[in-house]
């Protein structure tokens, strides 16, 4: 049974010790607990796993003898597999403490007040200088399975921490000022991230791009929680109102969700739980990067929070043809052409013969995947669902760019100029009709299109509906059925999904 639990968690399984089966807690005494918790530690090692007690709890009964209660976190690596793979993507308003925040988490050491933790995140000189991240950078986190953090301040390398750690957590480290918005976007589209978490300055409270940022997770479906940051700054009232400012944005009719502070160890558990059951609930945690408070209520809950796909739906994925999306492109020196990006569909193993593109005129061109490497450490076998990096050789760069696919070769994949989709207009100064030009995102592809057609209607006003025909202005790109869209122009905003293709047979450009 611990096999199939372990298999179904995706290598993850909590046991509850000294509850009946119909949910009545009945507590087991020192002794009982012991000889529990032995027979599950053989039964684990049987299985190859690990072991850790979440928390203990003591039951109120009418004997003398005290009587406990366990909550018990059983990890196992799957076979096939380095590690377990989380994607945090991070939110929250320009100067809210994004990057120091990952920096503490990552580096292990705490921030000086003045932005130390942060500058090992940084890519670029001008967000050294002006301390604000415009690209999108990418940080892990480890956890070995007895659940202790491993990172950065005892394993020199990234390949390090993969090697101790049997679930690594990625953070995508998002831009928050205004000016970085479709930087932020195309983050948040193409990386597919399994949570979002938002970060709220207690001092500011919801400012400039928070409301933003809530609302793009929101419409994407990603589950959020929140984290409060710099409680060192201001006292217990200010902390308090930022989280009732908070509580009353998210119990709004647009958004539905169910505040819950996290103040004890205990809450950090019981969140983690609740929050992979049902993403209406939205965990609150009041921390400081500089005095380290309740940080370590954050790590248990990062420690614990399972992944949302089950493995139905990963092997499902997995069986179908091979489909990578190119995000990212680089030249490595003695390597050749490099592209990061996320594996959406089937198995991509080293040597595997794929087509990319499409190019400008539609086509698609062979290539060869050279080597594989998943958080800087090389991978032999790429599942659906992990992000990496291949090396294609010396396959000519020019010929690349963000937005195209690599697919196997027997996919017949369907690109088109045009296509449907079934719109919202969220924000709109002046009407919206045809001949309007937007830039749309569809996962990772960010181009722009003309509306060639509004159907059923002469124009659209903000909150309406409605089935729009775009046409794509530079080059056709690769689309599916059923993707969400999110476009924008300035202060227009709309989202929507993708209702049907007109693939290129159909008609020439002119």
């Amino acid at each position: 049974q611990m096999k199939w639990r372990l298999q179904e968690g995706r290598g993850e399984a909590v046991y509850q010790i000294g509850v009946e089966d119909n949910g009545m807690l009945v507590g087991l005494s020192e002794e009982e607990m012991r000889a529990s918790l032995k027979t599950l530690h053989r039964l684990a090692e049987k299985v190859g796993a690990d072991i850790t007690i979440l928390r203990e709890r003591e039951v109120d009964c009418d004997s003398d003898v005290s009587r406990k209660i366990a909550e018990v976190l059983i990890r196992k690596v799957p076979d096939d597999q380095q590690f377990l793979d989380l994607r945090v993507a991070v939110l929250g308003n320009v100067d809210s403490g994004k990057s120091t925040l990952l920096g503490v988490l990552t580096q292990g050491e705490l921030d000086n007040g003045r932005g130390r933790a942060r500058l090992n995140l940084f890519r670029h000189l001008h967000e050294i200088q002006t301390g604000r991240t415009s690209s999108i950078s990418f940080e892990i986190l480890g956890f070995n399975s007895k659940g202790e953090v491993v990172n950065y301040s005892e394993s020199r390398t990234a390949e390090e921490i993969c090697e101790s750690a049997s679930k690594m957590i990625t953070f995508i480290d998002l831009a928050g000022h205004h000016k970085y918005l479709k930087t932020t976007i195309f983050g948040l589209t193409s990386y597919c991230p399994d949570f979002a978490m938002l970060v709220v300055s207690a001092n500011t409270g919801i400012a400039g791009t928070t409301r933003e940022h809530l609302g793009l997770a929101m419409a994407l479906k990603v589950p959020i929680f929140i984290v409060i940051s710099k409680v060192d700054l201001c006292t217990r009232a200010t902390v308090e109102r930022t989280v009732r400012q908070l509580e009353r944005v998210l119990k709004q009719p647009g958004c539905n969700k169910v505040p819950m502070v996290v103040s004890s160890t205990d809450d950090a558990v019981t969140a983690a739980q609740q929050f992979a059951q049902s993403p209406s609930i939205t965990p609150i945690f009041t921390l400081s990067s500089v005095s380290g408070e309740s940080l370590d209520l954050l790590k248990v809950f990062f420690n614990i929070i399972p992944p949302l796909s089950n493995s139905k739906e990963q092997e499902e994925l997995m069986q179908q043809l091979t489909e990578f999306q190119v995000d990212e492109i680089y030249t490595v020196p003695e390597v050749g052409t490099v592209v990061g990006g996320t594996l959406y569909s089937g198995i991509c193993r080293e040597g595997d013969h794929l087509v990319v593109g499409p190019t400008d005129s539609g086509q698609f061109h062979q290539l060869t995947v050279g080597s594989i490497q998943r958080n800087r450490s090389a991978c032999r076998v790429l599942r659906a669902g992990q992000a990496a990096t291949l090396a294609l050789g010396n396959f000519d760069r020019s010929l690349l760019r963000k937005g195209m696919v690599m697919v196997s070769p027997e996919m017949d994949p369907t690109i088109c100029w045009m296509f449907e989709a079934e719109i919202v207009l969220l924000f709109h100064a002046k009407t919206f009709h045809k001949g309007f030009q937007v830039t749309v995102h569809i996962g990772n592809v960010r181009q722009t299109a003309t509306v060639e057609a509004v159907y059923g209607k002469e124009e659209l006003r903000t909150g309406e509906k409605a089935v729009v025909l775009f046409k794509f202005i530079k080059h056709p790109e690769y689309l599916k059925v059923g993707a969400k869209i999110l476009f924008r122009e300035g202060v227009t905003k709309g989202i929507g999904h993708v209702t049907k293709l007109l693939p290129i047979v159909e008609y020439q450009p002119s």
